[in-house]
């Protein structure tokens, strides 16, 4: 579970937060994304008090199977939709800051085309997943989760070692600077931390709680008990580790100073090479060029670098490919195809995942955003709100929905009429959406279906052969 939720993005965007570009602005973002880890924290108390326990009680294989009974099936083919999305932009995202630090900072010199870096890698990741299996991923997805933590843990290790200083003289020095301050007190903000905090939570009951890869591996622990176990144990290893690079990221802050670096106006200015860098710039920047760190550091760097992606993208390709068969083309339950034929076709949807996960990177490169970790958060205000309607809707209230293509159309038109607040908010007000996006999205969605709802009770519905109970 840490291996899929650390990503390349974490090992890389996080440190880049500590300064950070907005707009044409350089700013200090210093320790302000751990108020959304606080939120992140907080959320996976509450998916493993209210959802781990529904799931194990319906005893469910897929998640969104629990849309389909207490609706119908258009409601659980749109909540596997949409994490078939949510999950494949997402992964692509990180997939893309991982290529694109390794074609900027060492391929583009050897003139290896950024296409074929991402060509290669998938199809070392489709070989992977392949070859392996599901048991498979999970050994070797921890030992690359501790490769990653190695990684990190041994370039703290090296800078403090470099400036001569403990970890609270480091800190004592950071604070001097404001790169430690945790809290925005600015309610216009996308960081304000009540914001953040709130924003963090639902993004975890979404992205986690309501997310087939993430949930797969939490009911597929024997007992419920501990599941709830292991996922709060998660939940508390988190909030060390993202403090941890955080504290990492305001450190190559100070290394870089201490060898020439010096801000300006629009970002970070490296004395040696006289190289303008920024955010997730920051942290390859240093390691990949030689006149930074030494070699061993930025084999380490590689390795951590590595670690990270693979175990959020050889998760994210199997999960999209297992939801799109069970949930939508329901093969596990085609009496009409053979072993043999239900491979074929899980084979050939694995391809074409792949090929769809080649070109969102190729996306992601021409938008070329210096900051993935707040674009991935913002994809997924848009993406996962939807899912955290429908369940919250389905969850607290006993309405049901008769209306054929209503969810559909709640489901579809959340996003837009969201889009078009953010947009809307952000011309004509002082006030900027951050994290909480998620928060309007699910509430639309929870509107809508209320409004196309019915209030007639479940004795009528078994009149009628309709199951709508838990």
């Amino acid at each position: 579970m840490i291996g899929t939720s650390l990503s390349g993005v974490t090992f890389i965007s996080v440190p880049g937060t500590v300064g950070k570009l907005t707009g044409t602005e350089y700013i200090y973002g210093g320790f302000e994304y751990y108020m959304m880890v606080i939120g992140f924290f907080l959320g996976y108390f509450i998916v493993a008090g209210v959802l781990l326990p529904l799931y194990y009680r319906m005893n469910l294989t897929s998640i969104y199977t629990y849309l389909g009974k207490r609706f119908n099936v258009e409601a659980h083919k749109m909540g596997s939709v949409f994490f078939i999305i949510s999950r494949g932009i997402g992964a692509t995202a990180r997939l893309y800051l991982v290529v694109n630090v390794l074609q900027i900072f060492l391929l583009d010199n050897l003139g290896v085309p950024f296409w074929a870096t991402t060509f290669v890698l998938l199809l070392m990741i489709l070989l992977y997943t392949f070859e392996g299996g599901v048991k498979t991923i999970v050994v070797t997805d921890t030992l690359q989760t501790s490769f990653m933590i190695i990684s990190l843990i041994a370039c703290i290790w090296f800078i403090l070692s470099q400036l001569n200083l403990s970890v609270s003289e480091a800190y004592d020095v950071m604070q001097a600077k404001n790169y430690t301050h945790f809290i925005n007190l600015d309610p216009n903000s996308k960081t304000y931390f009540l914001k953040t905090i709130l924003g963090g939570m639902f993004i975890t009951i979404a992205m986690t709680g309501l997310d087939q890869e993430m949930m797969q591996k939490n009911i597929s622990v024997d007992n419920l008990k501990n599941s709830k176990k292991n996922m709060l144990t998660f939940a508390g290893t988190l909030l060390i580790v993202n403090l941890a690079f955080l504290f990492l990221g305001g450190l190559l802050y100070l290394y870089a100073m201490s060898k020439g670096g010096f801000y300006t106006a629009d970002g970070f200015m490296m004395q040696q090479g006289g190289q303008n860098i920024m955010g997730d710039d920051m942290f390859p920047a240093l390691s990949l060029l030689g006149e930074h760190f030494p070699m061993a550091i930025a084999i380490i760097f590689i390795i951590g670098l590595i670690s990270a992606l693979f175990p959020s993208a050889d998760g994210a390709l199997t999960a999209v490919t297992s939801s799109f068969c069970v949930d939508l083309l329901n093969l596990n339950n085609d009496e009409n195809k053979t072993e043999k034929e239900k491979k074929k076709i899980r084979i050939r949807v694995h391809l074409i995942f792949t090929i769809i996960f080649f070109i969102l990177i190729m996306l992601f490169k021409i938008i070329n955003n210096k900051s993935i970790i707040y674009l991935v958060m913002e994809v997924a205000g848009y993406t996962y709100g939807p899912l955290l309607g429908l369940f919250a809707f389905g969850i607290l209230t006993k309405r049901n929905i008769y209306k054929q293509f209503a969810i559909v159309i709640v489901a579809l038109l959340a996003p837009v009429i969201t889009y078009i607040i953010n947009e809307l908010v952000t011309n004509f007000t002082d006030y900027r959406i951050g994290v909480e996006l998620i928060i309007l999205n699910g509430l639309l969605t929870f509107i809508g279906l209320w409004l196309v709802s019915s209030q007639r009770r479940i004795e009528e519905d078994k009149d009628l052969g309709i199951t709508t109970k838990l």
